[in-house]
């Protein structure tokens, strides 16, 4: 089975977290602390190859990482 691709927005969180040092982890426990909701590594990958957008936890990640919420989130839902 292919492994899917990131989308564009997955390939920035991915290239923030490594900028900034972190892990998935650590973005995971970050984005729980901040919304309450479930969010798991599951989740992060589907948010990452563009199969979720969840706007509150698309909103999290970005605060999280200090990327942009509006351009992302409009270029995801535009697909």
């Amino acid at each position: 089975m292919k492994k899917k691709e990131f989308c564009s927005f997955g390939k920035k969180i991915d290239h923030r977290l490594v900028t900034l040092g972190q892990s998935k982890k650590w973005l995971i426990e970050e984005v729980r602390a901040r919304t309450g909701l479930y969010f798991d590594r599951s989740y992060l990958r589907k948010i990452e190859i563009g199969e979720l957008s969840t706007p509150k936890i698309v909103q999290a990640i970005c605060d999280v990482l200090g990327l942009s919420f509006q351009d992302d989130f409009t270029k995801r839902r535009d697909r």
